[in-house]
């Protein structure tokens, strides 16, 4: 299994500052993680401070060709 975590670093807040931005929303989904059950399919979307979608993390597995 993979898991992929993908932000787009052009938007706004991750523009103005992207080593803070991207360490805030590693520490949140590494938090939150225990919470899913991580599995091919799972994921959601990512979001900045200011409440702006800028990706989204998901678990696939290569061999099934599913992804979340």
């Amino acid at each position: 299994m993979k898991f992929l975590l993908e932000v787009t670093m052009d938007d706004a807040a991750l523009a103005k500052d992207p080593a803070g931005e991207l360490g805030r929303i590693l520490r949140y989904w590494g938090g939150n993680l225990g919470h899913c059950e991580l599995r091919p399919g799972d994921g959601s979307v990512i979001y900045d401070s200011e409440y702006r979608e800028v990706g989204r993390w998901s678990v696939e597995d290569p061999a099934e060709g599913r992804a979340g």
